[in-house]
């Protein structure tokens, strides 16, 4: 007697995704592999999904939904902004390979949507002209993917190069810097030595990254406000 497939949901493959994506990463995601962990043969996903780009596109619009269920701010345009940005970033941390997810897709599900819609009405009552509030999010959202994504990635990388030399990063850098002149790596070596580069993937520099994007925001308008 032929083996009866298991029924499957759209929610259990959704759940399933997120975990093999946690585990592996997005390098490895595959339906194939993702069939295996649901315990059924790889055309059933295609009965939900008709591609792994169409299932990315639903994992993105979950991300997009939780994002506007957790945006809480009813301050001005900047307090807007910034509340937007840490609520992103939060929501991404919680989600593995979200933000590569983030970027690989089209806003083509409604949850994307709203959030691109819920970005724009915070710049909406600004005297920027339409072009510009367009420009506004997608810069701040573009800062926002590429910090969380940066973070991740020198995760990874950190990792790699514990498993792959049995040492840590730093003493590795050490010893580059050590073969290199003042002329080559004066400025690179005094900031590594002060620890400055230990703040990069804090709250601290992600708060002033956001900080440089509101007072540049702030500088056009008052260009423009200008006789």
């Amino acid at each position: 007697m032929k083996k009866q497939q298991p029924s499957i949901s759209e929610d259990k493959i959704l759940g399933a995704s997120w975990e093999l994506l946690g585990e592996e990463g997005i390098e490895k995601f595959s339906m194939r592999r993702l069939a295996e962990r649901l315990g059924i043969q790889a055309p059933s996903l295609y009965w939900h999904f008709k591609s792994k780009q169409q299932l990315y596109q639903r994992l993105a619009n979950q991300v997009s939904k939780r994002i506007l269920e957790e945006f809480r701010s009813d301050g001005d345009w900047k307090e807007q902004l910034a509340a937007l940005a840490a609520t992103v970033r939060s929501v991404l941390g919680r989600y593995p390979c979200s933000t590569q997810l983030m970027m690989m897709t089209l806003p083509h599900e409604p949850d994307i949507i709203r959030f691109t819609n819920r970005m724009l009405l915070c710049v909406e009552e600004t005297p920027l002209e339409q072009e510009q509030k367009m420009q506004v999010v997608t810069t701040l959202v573009n800062y926002v993917f590429y910090f969380v994504l940066d973070d991740y990635q020198h995760e990874r990388n950190v990792s790699a190069i514990l498993k792959d030399k049995g040492a840590a990063p730093g003493d590795e850098m050490v010893r580059l810097l050590d073969s290199m002149n003042d002329a080559e790596a004066g400025l690179f070596r005094r900031m590594f030595t002060n620890g400055l580069f230990e703040l990069m993937g804090t709250d601290r520099a992600f708060e002033f990254g956001v900080k440089l994007i509101l007072l540049g925001i702030e500088q056009v308008m008052e260009e423009q406000a200008k006789p």
